[in-house]
């Protein structure tokens, strides 16, 4: 096997181990770690973390450790938080969360480096077109990593499904179920009651193996990329220049207009793993279940994430973006008046899956337009999508143990309007600065769903 592809296929996979344990565990940190609201405490001090850490860290890691180690180091950080849900308390859940936060751009920003410099190497030794390559390697990485939201949540799904807790809710027990809930730690005494000590240790077991693996996959196998590209990004302005180019693109009017618009795909991933999961799968069905939801939200998310890419030339951005806001309202509005029921399980499909059409547009045309109105200051640009969508985490989570459903998802829906103004405002501007010249469609290559969603 060609050398370069080999790396990439490391990579690949090393993701693929480390984030089947992260995607599962971000999405039951609302259920499992209910008490105090702990679980979801710890995501919002996650995301404060990784937006510190995307200012200022990578380029020092990297200059350091080279992108082989800084990965490994990285992953590491990840393997702490799944070692931290064992014993979930305030010391052992915050802290372990501010080092995956801390290690989280560095792991990504050594990501894209090292496939960039493997992928212009090899394009320099056969005579092909770096794009071209470069674009290929990232293909393969994403097609094996957006598929760890599955195993991730099959994993938690069939270990909890085990459960000797599960039985049937009463009527009494749904009231507290659904967009007015009761405002408790545990929204009801069956649905919601914590599977045991050993089933719950059982699944961090497996994700804390399937986290070392990753480690180990990347400390054995990767190669350590050297070429004089690699010492050009060493050779980098300083961290601190970075953090000021971040600032000083917000002088940008676009930049401004999109803040809204970026925050927002924080706010509605908060929504569905934080606030739908417990307060409708958990509460009326049981945890067991919050997994398959979230199955449900990733394979299509992924499905249409691809789609959208290869459509978008044809229907343009506008009309993409028309149609997130019209599903994404319309799951809103189903929410608030929707009284989850067990006998009407389909539902509790169908919403995460129009969430996850929805999401996919988010996404990818987001991405798309950062990259296609600020070609010539990606860099800071980019920065700024990961700044404002880690601030719509941050908040989302913060905000989530304090205030009854209902009023979180107005809270969303009103960002959501707010966020379609402003973007109608940045494709007026870019039409009167351009007139007779259709808006651009292209698809840019964006960062991950999220985090990690997908982080």
């Amino acid at each position: 096997m060609e050398r370069n592809l080999k790396n990439v296929l490391v990579i690949s996979f090393g993701f693929l181990l480390l984030f089947t344990a992260y995607s599962g565990l971000q999405s039951l940190q609302s259920s499992l770690n209910a008490e105090e609201g702990l679980g979801v405490a710890s995501l919002s001090v996650l995301y404060a973390a990784l937006t510190l850490s995307s200012m200022f860290l990578p380029p020092i890691i990297i200059k350091k450790l080279g992108c082989k180690w800084t990965i490994a180091v990285s992953m590491c950080c990840y393997v702490a938080y799944s070692l931290g849900n064992f014993y979930a308390s305030w010391y052992t859940l915050i802290p372990t969360s501010m080092i995956l936060g801390l290690g989280g751009a560095p792991l990504w920003s050594a990501k894209c480096t090292y496939l960039t410099i493997a992928g212009t190497l090899y394009a320099e030794k056969a005579g092909k077109s770096a794009r071209d390559i470069i674009n290929q390697y990232f293909g393969i990485f994403f097609l094996v990593f957006q598929t760890s939201g599955v195993w991730g949540n099959l994993i938690s799904s069939l270990i909890l499904s085990q459960s000797s807790n599960q039985g049937e809710i009463s009527e009494a027990d749904l009231e507290c179920c659904g967009a007015y809930d009761c405002l408790t730690d545990t929204t009801n005494s069956t649905g919601s009651e914590r599977p045991s000590d050993s089933l719950i240790y059982t699944l961090l077991g497996v994700y804390s193996a399937s986290g070392v693996l990753a480690v180990l996959l990347v400390i054995i196998f990767l190669d350590q990329i050297k070429s004089d590209q690699a010492e050009t990004e060493k050779e980098k302005t300083p961290f601190w220049s970075t953090f000021l180019a971040t600032l000083r693109h917000l002088k940008d009017k676009r930049q401004c207009l999109l803040i809204p618009l970026t925050m927002y795909s924080g706010f509605e991933q908060a929504f569905l793993s934080g606030d739908f999961s417990k307060s409708f799968v958990t509460c009326a069905l049981g945890i067991q279940y919050v997994g398959y939801m979230m199955i449900c939200f990733a394979g299509i998310n992924s499905l249409c994430s691809l789609l959208f890419g290869k459509i978008s030339q044809f229907t343009g951005r506008k009309l993409l973006f028309a149609l997130a806001a019209v599903l994404n309202t319309s799951c809103i509005i189903t929410v608030l008046l929707w009284k989850p029921d067990p006998k009407q399980l389909a539902v509790f499909f169908v919403i995460p899956g129009l969430w996850g059409v929805s999401d996919a547009v988010w996404q990818t045309q987001t991405n798309a337009l950062y990259g296609i109105l600020f070609e010539k200051n990606k860099e800071a640009a980019f920065a700024n999508y990961r700044l404002w969508e880690s601030v719509g985490f941050v908040i989302a989570f913060a905000y989530s143990t304090k205030l009854q459903v209902y009023i979180k998802a107005y809270i969303v829906l009103s960002v959501l309007v707010l966020s379609m103004l402003t973007y109608g405002a940045v494709e007026y501007l870019e039409a009167k600065s351009s007139p007779g010249t259709p808006a651009a469609t292209k698809k840019e290559n964006g960062g991950p769903h999220s985090q990690e969603t997908h982080m």
